[in-house]
């Protein structure tokens, strides 16, 4: 059966976004199990790292959401399955995953989306261009958060006789590894983030977009600045505005008032983040809108991290509070300043349990190994 197997990805660009990292997740994990697999995507930084002996890559515009080529990209991918006869057809956003589906339906091919974020809509079109993420043969969702959410908003559109089921993402475990990180490579990303390890360093990592919640961050550190009276620590603010330069500005005019350019650091990128989780002490994810999953809380407890974290969506699944990391209330720059308090002034005893709670949580329910033979053996069941 798995010899028949051939797998074409559709994804609208390939950068470093969990969508993206667990399509070239499971276009490696193939091969290795004599599957064929396929890539159709416009580009992205990710795809230097495609190992083109195992993986076809196929480049298309499949990002745009202009309606005329979004149907000659359907036409295009009905050439490229029928090509190399291709069995499943995974589309993993919308604007592809509606070329996909025309193209299976002409050539009678198995159809699979996953359904990685909650995509906002605010009237009947907006929703109904949303709900082509339940109209495959088999729907994945990332987390129980996202099953709900597909549940409770677009039930009308779901087919009972087609499989919907959650298969959580996963990271690599040996690449967010503490013990594979070198002291050397510690010390050179220091010196380039202008950091002297004197203190602790608070890390926020994601792209920056307001619902990340950078701004309630800088709230937070503010108030706990001056409940400690003096500054204790570094911050690091580590994520590409994307072309958000205006809410850069935003962020950074934040800081200058609250006095706190002395603190915070602005990075752009870290090529290494398992470098960059390693060199912290403790990690922030503020988001003030669900994170589908949110691949920051898991990466921080593989890399046994002390994680905080707002509990909405996905941290409520991927983080144990008190136990492998700290959930505070979203939207609340007064509870976020009260947990990095309680972080700062932990015993080290308490921290490294929580790491090492963190670590064993991820190794069990968050490992890609265990993502990658889910969504495999859904494949072959949707064959059979």
């Amino acid at each position: 059966m798995s010899s028949n197997i051939k797998v074409l990805q559709v994804i609208p660009k390939l950068g470093f976004g969990g969508a993206e990292t667990g399509c070239y997740d499971i276009a490696h994990y193939l091969p290795e199990n004599n599957c064929k697999s396929f890539i159709v995507t416009s580009g992205g930084e990710l795809t230097k790292f495609i190992d083109k002996k195992k993986v076809k890559l196929i480049k298309l515009p499949v990002h745009s959401k202009n309606p005329l080529l979004m149907l000659l990209n359907a036409f295009i991918l009905i050439g490229i399955i029928l090509f190399f006869n291709i069995t499943i057809v995974h589309a993993r956003s919308r604007a592809p995953a509606w070329s996909c589906l025309l193209a299976t339906k002409l050539t009678n091919r198995k159809f699979v989306t996953t359904f990685h974020g909650t995509y906002n809509f605010s009237g009947k079109l907006k929703k109904f261009y949303n709900s082509i993420m339940v109209r495959s043969d088999l729907v994945i969702a990332g987390s129980n958060f996202i099953f709900s959410h597909i549940k409770d908003n677009y039930s009308e559109f779901l087919n009972s006789k087609k499989k919907f089921l959650v298969i959580f993402r996963g990271i690599n475990v040996d690449y967010y590894d503490p013990s594979t990180k070198l002291e050397e490579d510690e010390t050179k990303l220091l010196q380039e983030w202008e950091i002297n390890k004197e203190k602790k360093i608070i890390l926020l990592p994601g792209r920056l977009t307001s619902w990340k919640g950078q701004e309630l961050f800088i709230e937070a550190i503010n108030l706990v600045k001056i409940e400690l009276g003096y500054e204790a620590f570094h911050v690091v603010i580590l994520g590409s505005e994307q072309g958000r330069s205006l809410y850069k500005k935003k962020l950074v005019r934040l800081t200058e008032q609250y006095r706190l350019t002395n603190q915070i650091k602005f990075i752009d990128h870290c090529k290494d983040m398992a470098l960059a989780y390693q060199v912290s002490d403790i990690i922030v994810s503020s988001s003030i809108e669900p994170e589908a999953f949110g691949r920051v809380a898991v990466e921080a407890q593989s890399m046994e991290k002390l994680i905080i974290a707002s509990n909405i969506g996905g941290s409520n699944e991927t983080i144990i509070n008190e136990k492998t990391g700290l959930l505070f209330e979203s939207g609340n720059a007064h509870s976020l300043s009260q947990m990095i308090i309680k972080a700062l002034t932990m015993d080290e005893r308490s921290i490294k349990l929580l790491g090492a709670e963190g670590r064993k949580n991820v190794k069990k329910k968050f490992n890609v190994e265990k993502m990658c033979f889910s969504t495999y053996s859904e494949y072959k069941r949707l064959l059979k």
